[in-house]
């Protein structure tokens, strides 16, 4: 299935979804419908809403349809969803993204790295810390470790703009999953020098083992985020017994 087809129908019903084009608790055009005005197959267009279903913007009902259960945040927060770059968030969130890269460098995982991102110890890493600026203030600090082997070539240049723009483009890796823990955690000195947290003496941290296709994990990040300019979405289903 080509999948520069499903991923325009998806962005193109996202966004009629987030402009109320199809306002909140509206029923979608059937699949009938959909195949009809997009030209494709039923395939391609259930690919499409399997794709807004595990974003949580639709909710297909058995024998009815899909109906649209998209709800807007509020604007002052940075909502983190699936997996995606910086600049594919920013734009989600109708935000102005710059990255400023503090570091960048290759290193030897040693055990402490071994133990902390799943690389085993002796294996050449990328190592980057990348501070993250929304509409020009830095609310985001990046450490991202990455396995040199599978993304030859990698630059600050890169990473100034977005690596997985080059990890897919360029490289033609797919990323297929990530495994992710949210915790709050006490500000750091490097947090305290590049954000300004006022009176806040914690903050948000994603940590994620992300994948390719083949289960090679390419990927090990710290993302620390600005208390006041953070959310996290997830979709939860209930497994029935």
């Amino acid at each position: 299935m080509p999948k520069a087809k499903y991923d325009q129908i998806y962005r193109d019903l996202k966004e009629k979804i987030e402009t109320e084009v199809y306002s909140y608790q509206e029923m979608l055009p059937s699949e009938h419908m959909l195949v009809r005005e997009y030209g494709c197959s039923r395939n391609t267009v259930r690919r499409a809403l399997a794709e807004l279903t595990a974003d949580g913007y639709v909710q297909p009902m058995h024998g009815k349809g899909v109906r649209n259960i998209f709800r807007p945040v509020e604007q002052a927060a940075f909502t983190v969803g699936g997996i995606e770059s910086f600049k594919e968030s920013s734009a989600r969130n109708k935000r102005k993204g710059t990255t400023q890269v503090l570091q960048f460098a290759e290193i030897i995982a040693d055990e402490k790295i071994e133990k902390r991102t799943g690389f085993r110890k002796g294996i050449c890493l990328y190592y980057i810390q990348r501070l993250r600026f929304l509409n020009g203030i830095p609310l985001i600090l990046d450490h991202n470790y990455f396995l040199k082997e599978a993304v030859p070539g990698l630059t600050p240049e890169i990473a100034s703009q977005s690596i997985y723009d080059y990890l897919e483009g360029t490289l033609g890796i797919t990323i297929t999953t990530s495994k992710r823990t949210l915790t709050v955690e006490h500000v750091t000195q490097i947090d305290e020098k590049y954000i300004d947290l006022k009176d806040y003496n914690c903050m948000a941290v994603i940590t994620s083992q992300t994948f390719d296709d083949n289960g090679i994990q390419f990927e090990y990040t710290q993302s620390r985020h600005h208390p006041d300019f953070f959310r996290f979405q997830d979709v939860a289903t209930r497994k029935t017994h």
